[in-house]
């Protein structure tokens, strides 16, 4: 059976998104900044850029696709990947808003989830074959799986900054078992790689 990975940046702080998490900033006031290893050392982290999009199917939070907020989005909005998102799979977005699946450029499709974790992961595990299944995040999402004891590995990049406050990753979370098995890293980031023993 394939494995149910997640990755996510980090603050040292805890946070995976800034504070004031709204439409023209997503991840709140500060939170891009998590993620300038994947641009300014793309280079040096080729290796986990590419990991991270290798999974066969992905899941994601609402808020992931369509930003902050509890109310169902436009008709018309396509989420905040532009037309071609990077996952070139397909992606199941948890929501409590019925839409039709969303075909991308590039091979993305993002289908709606409205009943819950375990069906999207029956419906991604299915889509993905022998490959692994990435939980993108965002922080709620990736909580719910790790509460469920449904991830099979952690991976997180932990930015060197201070965000001060937002989207806190383990807030609420049980005593995980965690096992560290790699660590590396550049200027900008520090790669984590837990297992977590079901």
């Amino acid at each position: 059976m394939s494995r149910v990975t997640c990755d996510l940046t980090i603050s040292l702080d805890g946070f995976v998104a800034g504070p004031n998490q709204r439409r023209s900033e997503p991840l709140g006031d500060g939170g891009e900044l998590l993620h300038r290893w994947m641009f300014e050392e793309a280079e040096a982290n080729a290796a986990q850029v590419e990991e991270i999009l290798a999974a066969g199917a992905f899941i994601m939070g609402r808020n992931m696709f369509a930003g902050p907020g509890p109310d169902m989005w436009d008709e018309e909005w396509r989420g905040w990947w532009g037309e071609e998102p990077p996952y070139h799979a397909p992606v199941f977005v948890l929501t409590h808003h019925q839409h039709e699946p969303l075909e991308m450029q590039g091979g993305t499709t993002f289908h709606f989830v409205t009943d819950g974790i375990e069906s999207a992961l029956a419906q991604a595990r299915e889509a993905a074959g022998s490959k692994d299944v990435a939980i993108a995040g965002g922080a709620q999402t990736a909580r719910q799986y790790l509460d469920a004891g449904l991830m099979d590995e952690l991976r997180l990049h932990i930015s060197p900054m201070i965000l001060g406050g937002g989207e806190r990753l383990l807030d609420g979370v049980g005593n995980l078992k965690l096992e560290p098995t790699e660590v590396t890293g550049t200027k900008l980031v520090t790669h984590v790689r837990y297992r977590l023993p079901r």
